[in-house]
């Protein structure tokens, strides 16, 4: 039970800022809206789907929300106008939409390739691009969310992975790039978390079961993780307290990457 003192604190947490946050309609991206919201943040739940972003959106009045699909071209600049017409400013950008998807080498097609570097490389980095004047001007910053098959081998899914890998590498060269206008730039590495991107890829729920049981068995702390584990740590890559921190990617996935 957190004492009223601890509660005030994260109301104040993120007080009169103004965040957005991509796949916000599930898993991480929803926790993390939701969570943001709690320490004050006034968030753009982005996604795909308008019925998952209002059952966010339920959660707190904090949260408002705008149903894109980022691969469209002009959806980057919507967004990023979305947000800065409503609340005038930008501070936190979290890059959480993503795709997975299994793709063997002896199964690999062009347009999978291209679809999934379009949503889990091009359009992130579109959107930070659309961000950026704002969040130069509040001297912000920019979460990306990666995974632990960002710096670890996936077989089966090395596109997916790879996506990952460029995410990781996105970062590092944009906190370089960035920082002398103040604005920081990290990624947080997630293991296998309890959410429906399984699901989602299309595969039958029996193979869902026996992949999460699986994962739970390889991952040291012998569990997966939860959304709201890991959308509290993006709110401390985040927070504006976490001032000397930039380029780095952090790992949460109960010590799987040691393995």
């Amino acid at each position: 039970m957190t004492t009223p003192h601890h509660h005030q604190q994260e109301q104040e947490r993120f007080s009169g800022r103004v965040a957005i946050v991509t796949g916000a309609g599930s898993g991480i991206g929803r926790a993390t809206a939701i969570a943001l919201a709690h320490a004050g943040a006034h968030v753009l739940g982005v996604g795909r789907r308008r019925e998952a972003l209002t059952e966010t959106a339920a959660h707190h009045p904090g949260i408002a929300i705008h149903p894109a699909d980022l691969r469209s071209p002009q959806a980057p600049a919507e967004v990023a106008e979305a947000a800065a017409s409503r609340w005038s400013r930008i501070d936190l950008l979290v890059n959480n939409a993503g795709a997975t998807a299994m793709m063997p080498l002896a199964h690999t097609q062009a347009a999978r390739i291209t679809d999934l570097f379009a949503l889990n490389v091009t359009a992130p980095s579109l959107l930070a691009a659309a961000a950026l004047p704002h969040l130069r001007l509040q001297r912000g910053t920019i979460v990306n969310v990666s995974s632990t098959y960002g710096h670890r081998p996936l077989p089966g899914a090395a596109h997916y992975a790879a996506s990952k890998a460029a995410i990781e590498h996105l970062t590092r060269s944009w906190a370089l790039e960035l920082a002398p206008e103040g604005v920081r730039v990290n990624a947080l590495a997630p293991g296998p978390t309890e959410s429906e991107a399984l699901s989602a890829a299309g595969l039958p729920e029996a193979t869902v079961r026996q992949i999460k049981e699986t994962e739970a068995q390889q991952i040291p702390l012998g569990r997966r993780g939860a959304p709201e584990e890991v959308a509290e740590w993006i709110l401390r890559l985040a927070d504006p307290d976490t001032t000397w921190l930039t380029g780095q990617v952090l790992t949460i996935d109960g010590g799987l990457d040691l393995t």
